[in-house]
């Protein structure tokens, strides 16, 4: 995979999955801009990547708003001359069920990853569009946006709004060459640590202990590392015709997530009544209810 040449922003990217995907892009040739909330942090990530031979700025800045975009897209420009490719990685949890979520629980998530990502990807497209060279759009999704998740209506809801966003704006861009994807990964982080599952994992990663067939197959789960290629796939001339699809990715699977569609329909002359609805919802669309959640399979015995 060479992107010599390219100039990527991956937002979020002092630590994680962010850093996993910005030390990817640098490997395979292109210039970086790191971001993060805290310099420190992203100065660390720069260092790092600039050691292993790759070459990458920090910009400091909390996603979220318009001016934060503008400084991201401007200090990519500035420094390295354009912007081929974006990844919106920035994200923050705030996890309560519903009546327990305060407005600014809400706010703060759907701030930085639903508005996050349309501000920066504003940003990028306005100045790929203006260079006519086309571009790429890599938005970070999660099975929580793909199926919901117990205890997180901000985070499932901002990721789900971030689906939308991939299928939506690959109709927009396709005449201007920039193609849109949405990355749903499953790996080790302080995210994935929160879920009871998958915590065990996470510790043992951190031990320094192999990853075990189940949680890289049944499971998806991995190091960030593993999620990382796809990122710089969909970086690459080689995914110029994948567009609009949410690509799932962790451990050792890689799948594609289906787009929402209707599964069962059933017609009445005249429409629908209250009680012509009660009289055959059991045997039409009743009988293909969807489940909802993540379900993950239990460990093999030992």
């Amino acid at each position: 995979m060479d992107l010599t040449g390219k100039v990527a922003l991956v937002t979020g990217s002092g630590r994680g999955l962010g850093l996993a995907y910005a030390k990817e892009l640098a490997s395979a040739g292109a210039r970086v801009v790191v971001n993060d909330v805290d310099a420190g942090t992203a100065d660390a990530a720069v260092k790092e990547i600039t050691a292993a031979g790759g070459t990458a700025v920090a910009e400091v800045a909390a996603v979220g708003g318009t001016a934060a975009a503008e400084a991201l897209v401007s200090r990519a420009v500035d420094e390295f001359g354009r912007l081929d490719v974006l990844v919106t990685n920035a994200g923050v949890l705030r996890d309560k069920v519903l009546w327990k979520m305060s407005d600014e629980d809400f706010d703060t998530v759907v701030d930085v990853h639903l508005r996050g990502t349309f501000t920066c990807a504003r940003a990028a497209v306005r100045h790929m569009r203006e260079r006519g060279e086309g571009g790429r759009l890599v938005l970070v999704g999660s099975p929580a946006g793909q199926r919901g998740n117990f205890g997180q209506t901000n985070y499932s809801a901002a990721k789900a709004g971030i689906a939308a966003f991939a299928r939506t704006w690959s109709m927009e861009l396709a005449r201007a060459g920039i193609t849109v994807n949405a990355v749903i990964p499953v790996a080790a982080t302080g995210m994935t640590e929160t879920i009871p599952a998958l915590a065990p994992y996470v510790e043992a990663l951190r031990r320094g202990e192999p990853m075990p067939a189940f949680a890289r197959r049944a499971l998806a789960f991995g190091a960030p590392e593993d999620a990382a290629g796809l990122v710089a796939f969909l970086a690459s001339d080689a995914a110029a015709e994948v567009t609009g699809q949410c690509i799932g990715i962790g451990g050792d699977r890689l799948s594609l997530w289906s787009h929402p569609q209707q599964v069962a329909t059933a017609y009445a002359d005249g429409g629908w009544s209250a009680d012509a609805l009660a009289e055959a919802w059991s045997t039409t669309v009743g009988a293909e209810l969807q489940s909802v959640g993540e379900k993950l399979p239990e460990p093999p015995a030992n």
